[in-house]
């Protein structure tokens, strides 16, 4: 819970906490939390107790949940749910720049290739000169 702000409004990570080495803060969505606002401060939030789960509780997890779900399709990882949420922010915002602060990336180019499989229309008619 020391990673949230007072008023859950956001996570912030330490750079020595993620992927990036970047610092990190991202807004709580509403409905986790009121999940959090129900736990008590000094619990860990996924394991309910003093101490969290082991490093890998949640790989564990995910490998039950891929053989008794019908949704997943074959190789689909936890990873992939990343693109899947870089396409959900991309089209509810409608901004590279804002995606490519959502993912952390250094380069909008590297944003770019989570859009690939979309059909974005990058000119506009107003884009292009007149003739």
């Amino acid at each position: 819970m020391g990673d949230f702000t007072d008023d859950l409004n956001f996570i912030r990570l330490s750079g020595d906490r993620n992927k990036s080495g970047r610092n990190r803060i991202v807004p709580v969505p509403h409905y986790v939390k009121e999940v959090l606002k129900k736990n008590e401060g000094h619990l860990n939030i996924f394991s309910g107790k003093e101490t969290p789960f082991d490093k890998d509780y949640f790989k564990g997890l995910w490998g039950r949940f891929k053989k008794r779900s019908k949704l997943l399709v074959e190789n689909q990882t936890l990873y992939s749910f990343r693109h899947t949420g870089a396409i959900d922010i991309y089209k509810r915002t409608g901004s590279i720049e804002k995606l490519k602060a959502a993912m952390g990336h250094s380069d909008i180019i590297v944003s770019l290739t989570y859009l690939r499989g979309l059909d974005i229309a990058v000119l506009k008619e107003e884009d292009m000169p007149m003739i």
